[in-house]
């Protein structure tokens, strides 16, 4: 499975840059795909604080709701 890092559609873009491993590693990339060992190598750098975490939030759609 690979993880695809798409900046643009990222929901807490601008808010949450400064502090992304994405932007501080390679800068803000318009798309980038990382595989299960380089997320986890990621995940490890971010656990022992050599780096920010991945603050990558993608939307999701909800539930329908019939208004009233």
């Amino acid at each position: 499975m690979t993880t695809r890092i798409d900046c643009d559609t990222c929901v807490v873009r601008g808010l949450s840059c400064h502090d992304c491993v994405v932007t501080v590693l390679l800068g803000p990339p318009p798309e980038l795909t990382i595989d299960d060992d380089e997320r986890r190598a990621l995940d490890a750098l971010a656990a022992g604080g050599l780096v920010p975490p991945l603050r990558l939030v993608e939307p999701v759609t909800g539930p329908e709701a019939e208004s009233a």
